[in-house]
């Protein structure tokens, strides 16, 4: 097989007709991994060449004609280094935890993970602690975006490393976290499909935490039902591709407010033409006021709860190593430190008040929609260089992303651009616990968009 995106229904098909083996999956991943012109040492921070080739080797083994083992039967996926695997530490990006004792046993996603037959490829690399939706990481270096790669372009994060092993062919999907857009950023940075579940569906035993608060798995992949065969697995529930529906009878809120604001020309050309082409095909398409959104910036100037819950889990590591950590990082957790009980309450109040709020809005619609990020990717060289760059790209990269979270909602980031063009991902958001109904719309209109858009050449 070809590296790049594939769709994992077709990839499992050709595993079960016999065209194509496990084993030979691993190697072309790990192969396009280890091509020292590539991107793979960015991307990971551990191989797993020789497990992987035993686990592909034992599934193909047991797999029997027109069989499948699970629903990731023999397919290589990346983990986010935040992730604990038995017998090795969870470093999450950073080199203060490099030696940490190991985990004595899987984190319970990857647990389920290996019991649908996924193959772990390999650790991706990530902002450090999750911490930033850039992707930058001046430990184990910054992944370059497939898109004007001789540019040097952000990925986005934090799950930077996963969105590139699966643009590059080093695995066909990736899991990793979102906290505050930290799956979908890098995945409509990169041409991907993110999907964010409602937060309480996935455990997230055994994952390193920034804000238990926000946090919730997340993964990346080349399609919506790639979305739902992943969903299914970690959601330990009955596997189903999204029911087909009429996408005239969807009714699709546009977001107003300040989740439009500042949006480059091409976000702002292709959000639009997205519109234009789901109007023409017969969606019902509305503005929709959302009256408390307004309040959230500040409610968040502080800190919001990243900064106060992270700076819980590391104020004691920050007092013994805090010259190990990324600076940038630091910064942002040390603004925990300054927020008080009452802060911190009151920010734990208001956010029930705007979730009825919004549950009230979403009555009137099946998703909002809204362009995942505001700008297309920065060059990593521009923000090395400048503070003040870092910090205003990263607070307009999680901008739009980071609603959802405070929301506690679902979302999903599908791509909106046309082949060759600035990736650029269309995002759709529902309330928590309507994740198949958002799966539903987003298989409807990711296949309406696809007649007018494809996914990022990257070649």
């Amino acid at each position: 097989m070809r590296a790049g995106p594939h769709s994992l229904d077709s990839v499992v098909a050709l595993l079960e007709s016999g065209k194509v083996s496990s084993r030979q999956l691993v190697e072309d991943c790990l192969g396009a991994a280890h091509d020292p012109a590539g991107e793979g040492g960015r991307v990971f921070t551990r191989l797993y060449d020789e497990s992987a080739r035993r686990e592909a080797d034992k599934l193909d083994a047991c797999r029997r004609p027109g069989k499948s083992l699970g629903l990731l039967d023999g397919l290589p996926i990346s983990v986010k280094d935040l992730f604990d695997v038995a017998g090795e530490p969870t470093p999450a990006g950073s080199t203060l935890l490099a030696d940490a004792p190991p985990a004595t046993k899987d984190a319970k996603a990857i647990t389920r993970l290996r019991n649908a037959g996924a193959v772990l490829i390999g650790r991706t690399n990530m902002t450090e602690f999750a911490f930033s939706g850039l992707g930058l990481n001046p430990h184990y270096g910054t992944p370059r975006n497939p898109w004007m790669r001789e540019e040097g372009r952000i990925p986005g994060g934090s799950s930077s490393g996963a969105a590139v092993s699966v643009t590059d062919g080093m695995a066909l999907a990736a899991i990793g976290s979102d906290t505050g857009g930290s799956v979908r950023i890098p995945a409509a940075l990169c041409g991907l499909t993110g999907f964010k579940p409602t937060a309480r569906r996935i455990p997230l035993e055994g994952v390193l935490p920034l804000s238990p608060s926000l946090d919730s798995i997340g993964w990346i992949a080349p399609t919506v039902a790639c979305c739902a065969r992943i969903n299914a697995v970690l959601s330990d529930e009955a596997y189903r591709l999204p029911e087909s529906i009429d996408l005239r009878e969807l009714r699709i809120g546009i977001l107003q407010g300040y989740v439009l604001d500042g949006l480059d020309g091409e976000v702002a050309d292709r959000f639009e033409a997205a519109i234009q082409t789901l109007s023409c095909a017969g969606a019902q398409l509305f503005d929709a006021h959302f009256d408390a959104l307004s309040e959230i910036p500040e409610l968040n100037s502080k800190g919001g709860f990243p900064a106060a819950e992270a700076y819980v889990w590391h104020r004691n590591l920050i007092e013994q190593n805090a010259a190990q950590y990324d600076s940038r990082v630091l910064s942002r957790i040390l603004r925990g430190k300054e927020m008080s009980a009452v802060d911190y309450m009151d920010l734990q109040h208001a956010r029930r008040r705007i979730i009825r709020n919004a549950a009230a809005c979403f009555t009137t619609c099946n998703v909002w929609i809204m362009p995942t990020v505001p700008r297309v990717a920065p060059c990593i060289a521009e923000l090395e260089l400048s503070e003040e760059a870092y910090f205003a790209a990263n607070a307009v990269m999680l901008r739009n992303p980071a609603v959802i979270n405070f929301l506690d909602g679902c979302a999903l980031s599908i791509p909106c651009h046309r082949r060759g063009e600035a990736p650029i991902g269309l995002m759709l958001a529902a309330p928590a616990g309507h994740d198949a109904e958002l799966l539903r719309a987003g298989s409807v209109i990711e296949e309406c968009l696809a007649r007018n858009v494809g996914p990022m050449n990257k070649h």
